[in-house]
C-alpha cells in the first residue's frame, strides 16, 4: 500500500433510521404495502470524506451526532441506505469489545475466535495469544467461561484481542479507558506504537486533550453533517464553540484580527505580542478591552521566568447588566493543549452585580510553573444561565503570545519545585 494512498473513501454517505411512535406502528407497516407510520432520523447526511495512511484522524460531535454511526458503516456492522464506502485494508476496531466473543466459552477458546473473526490463520493465533494473555493480565480466569468474568476482566481481554493484531485501520471510541490505571497506561502505550508504525487512526472521544495530542487532522460532524475538516487546534476551537452554542448562533467561523490601538496608546495590550488569527465571539454584553502581563513591580512582562510571581490583569467594560460574571485565564501550548489556568468561580471570587457603562479589573496572581517554551494566554468572561448551562460573553482564544524561561533544566511539561537533599547514611 502506497503511502498517499486512500485507505478509507467515502462518498454521498448516508444512514437513516426509522423512528415510530408506537410499537404497532411498525406492525401496521410491515402488514399493509405503502402504509407509513414512521419518521425518518438522518444519523449521516451526505457525508464525502476521505482518510489517507498514516492518518490520526480525530472525530468530534456532540452526542447523537452521528460519530459512532460512521465508526459502525466503516467495520460493517451498520450498512447505510445510499453512496459508497470503500476501506482498502484490515480494520481492528475498538468500538464495541468483545461483539465477537462467545460467552459460554473460556477466555482462551475466545481468543481463537475472535482471530479467526478477524480473518487470521490458527498459526498466525498462535504467534499473537501469549501477547494477548500477556497484554489482558487476567490470571487463570482465561480459562474460565467469559460469563463468569466481571466487567474489567471481559473489557481487558477484549481489548487484548482487538489491539494485538497487525490492522492497517485502528478504530478507537472512547475505551481507552478500561481498566485500572496501570492497564489503561498499557493501552495508551500500544496507541503510541501504532502511530510510530505510521498506521492509520480513527479517534473519538470527547476529551479534546487526547485529540491535541494524538491526532494530526480532525472533523466534526453535527446532527449528521460533517461541518469542519482541517488542522487540529482549529477543529478542537471550533468544537468548543459548537458545544457552547456559539457556532449556531454565529453561523459561520469567524477571526477578528485584533490590532494595535493606536487611538488609546496607553493600553495595555499594546506591549504585547498580540496573535493575529485569534478567535473572538461571545453575546457581547461585555467586552474584555485590554489586559497584559506584568511582574510584581507592576512593569509589563511578555517573557516569564517560572520561578517568580506575575500577574494577569484583565480590563472589561459592560454594556449590559450582568449577575456575577465569571472571568477566566487559560495557558496554551502552541499545539493547542491546555496547560493550566483558572477562573474566579474556580476560586470563589464574587464578582458581583456588573452594571452598564462601568469598566472592571480582574487579576490573576501566581507562579506559572512551566517548561520554558512559547504559549499563548486565553481570556474570558462568561455566565450562567438559568438553567446552569455557560453563556460566553466575550472570549479571547490564543490573544497573547508570551514566553516562559527558567533557571534550570525541566523534564516534562512543568517544573517540579523540589527541595532536595543527600547524605551520607550509616545503618
Amino acid at each position: 500500500m502506497k503511502d498517499n494512498q486512500n485507505v478509507i473513501e467515502i462518498t454521498n454517505l448516508e444512514k437513516k433510521y426509522k423512528m415510530y411512535n408506537r410499537k404497532k406502528d411498525r406492525l401496521f407497516e410491515a402488514l399493509i404495502p405503502g402504509a407509513n407510520r414512521h419518521t425518518d432520523f438522518i444519523a449521516i447526511d451526505n457525508l464525502n470524506l476521505n482518510i489517507r495512511r498514516g492518518e490520526i484522524l480525530g472525530i468530534l460531535g456532540k452526542n447523537g451526532a452521528g460519530k459512532s454511526t460512521l465508526l459502525k458503516m466503516i467495520t460493517g456492522v451498520v450498512a447505510p441506505n445510499s453512496g459508497s464506502l470503500i476501506v482498502n485494508g484490515k480494520i481492528s476496531s475498538l468500538l464495541e469489545l468483545g461483539t465477537a466473543f462467545n460467552m459460554e466459552l473460556t477466555g482462551e477458546e475466545n481468543i481463537y475466535q475472535h482471530g479467526q473473526v478477524m480473518g487470521l490463520t490458527n498459526e498466525e493465533i498462535e504467534k499473537t495469544k501469549q501477547d494477548i494473555i500477556d497484554f489482558a493480565d487476567i490470571g487463570n480466569h482465561l480459562y474460565q467461561p467469559v460469563k463468569t468474568y466481571s466487567s474489567g476482566m471481559f473489557a481487558r481481554l477484549a481489548f487484548a484481542c482487538a489491539i494485538n493484531v497487525d490492522p492497517d485501520i485502528l478504530i478507537v471510541d472512547e475505551v481507552l479507558s478500561v481498566g485500572d490505571m496501570a492497564f489503561q497506561l498499557k493501552c495508551f502505550k500500544k496507541f503510541q506504537q501504532f502511530k510510530e508504525k505510521g498506521k492509520t487512526i480513527l479517534f473519538v472521544t470527547h476529551n479534546v486533550g487526547d485529540v491535541l495530542e494524538n491526532c494530526n487532522r480532525a472533523i466534526i460532524l453535527d446532527h449528521g453533517k460533517k461541518i469542519f475538516d482541517g488542522e487540529t487546534k482549529e477543529g478542537v476551537e471550533t468544537y468548543k464553540k459548537l458545544i457552547t452554542g456559539m457556532l449556531e448562533k454565529e453561523k459561520q467561523k469567524s477571526k477578528t484580527v485584533l490590532q494595535r490601538d493606536n487611538t488609546e496608546k496607553n493600553l495595555w495590550k499594546n506591549n504585547f505580542n498580540l496573535n493575529p488569527d485569534v478567535i473572538i465571539y461571545g453575546n457581547k454584553e461585555a467586552e474584555i478591552y485590554d489586559f497584559g502581563i506584568f511582574n510584581i513591580k507592576g512593569e509589563f512582562n511578555p517573557v516569564i521566568n517560572n520561578d517568580e510571581e506575575v500577574v494577569i490583569k484583565i480590563k472589561s467594560k459592560f454594556n449590559k447588566e450582568v449577575e456575577c460574571p465569571t472571568f477566566s485565564m487559560t495557558i496554551k501550548d502552541f499545539l493547542g493543549k491546555e496547560m493550566c489556568g483558572t477562573n474566579t468561580n474556580m476560586q470563589k471570587i464574587y464578582t458581583g452585580k456588573c452594571i452598564p457603562g462601568k469598566k472592571y479589573l480582574c487579576e490573576f496572581k501566581q507562579k506559572i510553573r512551566l517548561a520554558p517554551g512559547k504559549y499563548t494566554l486565553s481570556l474570558s468572561c462568561s455566565k450562567y444561565g438559568i438553567n446552569g448551562e455557560l453563556i460566553p460573553i466575550n472570549r479571547n482564544y490564543d490573544v497573547l503570545i508570551f514566553e516562559i524561561l527558567s533557571k534550570k533544566p525541566v523534564v516534562g511539561y512543568y517544573e517540579v519545585d523540589s527541595e532536595v537533599k543527600f547524605s551520607e547514611i550509616d545503618e
